[in-house]
């Protein structure tokens, strides 16, 4: 472990040296922040009112409880709301038969998530930090994965979604910061989505809801309460599996899920000001299954690709996409598919900032690829 930090400080050092942006600490704390950019809605989506991200969940769940008898909201403390209020008010509304509290045992939340959705009813789980998932893992890789499948497509515990915070925070450390999606990325049976904002979040939380596969529903902490935007207050949802292209460019392609996309719209701008590169931005949107060909048709135009996400380097997301560009889109390629993430060591405290693929790791992932 000593050898491990020693090598990440290393890095983190070499990384602000070599950064002229960087002159103090108060600085580099400020550099790992960013500007949320919120989406816009057309007239089509009529009447809707201003929510952040934790509101925008709680009113998925609102209408998933209201339109459909069979659905239960369960976990640690969602009873009171949860530790960021995403369940407030629902079981005065619905009833403790309808939301409450579970032990704390991870496992057994999954485990009793795949009973009731086996036995018809849609099952909304709460793990209360995705960090804590872990021990839920076998249940959800090893059972609701696979139920389908096994059974010959008889049964399935289809109306599965679970629910969990993810993330950095700027505090969180290494039991509080941590994205795992790439360990459910590699099993076949599960859906992961990762929204970037309120309005994606509540349609993509129903269409989770209501899929008849089960759902990790992955929502960046950091995004709870200072994500707000316009909403719709109509009952919706956005279709899982597709990506949105949210700026056009021609030179380079970015890609990011959650709240790195906020950071990637940021860096297309300082592209655009300091490198005269103009940047098309994609949000993932989906990690499982993945929208493969809006990012083929981008990388094909730019023949450029940088993927950002706070994951560790080896065996992140990043790197599926990275080999499935290479292999199809090799000929078009102006350059190496560049990764800017976290590091392969456990997610630092008071090194938070040097770890995240910030604005200015971006930059310069940008300027290789212009380069080459």
């Amino acid at each position: 472990m000593r050898n491990i930090l020693g090598s990440f400080v290393k890095s983190a050092v070499r990384h602000v040296k070599g950064c002229s942006e960087f002159s103090s600490v108060t600085t580099i704390r400020h550099s790992s922040s960013f500007t949320y950019v919120p989406d816009t809605l057309s007239s089509s989506d009529g009447e809707s009112t201003r929510m952040n991200l934790f509101q925008a969940v709680n009113n998925a769940m609102d209408i998933a409880l209201g339109s459909d008898p069979t659905a239960v909201v369960f976990g640690e403390d969602v009873a009171f709301g949860g530790v960021f209020r995403c369940s407030i008010g629902l079981q005065e509304k619905y009833g403790k038969d309808r939301v409450f509290n579970t032990p704390l045992c991870e496992q057994g939340i999954a485990g009793l998530g795949i009973g009731l959705a086996t036995a018809g009813a849609t099952a909304i789980a709460e793990i209360q930090f995705a960090d804590y998932i872990f021990p839920a893992f076998d249940q959800l890789v090893n059972e609701a994965a696979k139920f389908r499948y096994r059974c010959g497509n008889e049964f399935d515990c289809g109306k599965l979604t679970v629910r969990t915070p993810c993330g950095a925070v700027g505090h969180g450390a290494l039991y509080h910061s941590q994205s795992p999606e790439a360990y459910f990325a590699h099993t076949p049976g599960l859906k992961i989505v990762i929204p970037r904002g309120p309005a994606k979040a509540k349609g993509l939380l129903l269409s989770c809801i209501r899929s008849n596969d089960p759902c990790i529903f992955l929502e960046p902490k950091i995004l709870y309460r200072s994500a707000v935007e316009q909403v719709p207050v109509k009952d919706y949802e956005i279709p899982l599996g597709k990506a949105d292209v949210l700026v056009e460019g021609e030179n380079v392609t970015l890609l990011g899920w959650g709240t790195q996309v906020h950071v990637l719209q940021e860096v297309a701008q300082l592209a655009q000001d300091r490198l005269n590169v103009t940047c098309e931005v994609i949000d993932l949107v989906s990690i499982q299954p993945w929208d493969y060909e809006t990012i083929f048709n981008s990388v094909r135009k730019t023949g450029r690709l940088v993927i950002a996400h706070e994951a560790p380097l080896t065996c992140g997301l990043g790197a599926e996409i990275a080999a499935s560009v290479q292999s199809n889109c090799f000929l078009h390629l102006e350059a190496p598919v560049q990764r800017v993430t976290g590091f392969d060591t456990p997610f630092p405290h008071v090194f938070e900032p040097f770890y995240l693929p910030d604005k200015w790791r971006c930059l310069d992932a940008i300027k290789r690829v212009v380069e080459y």
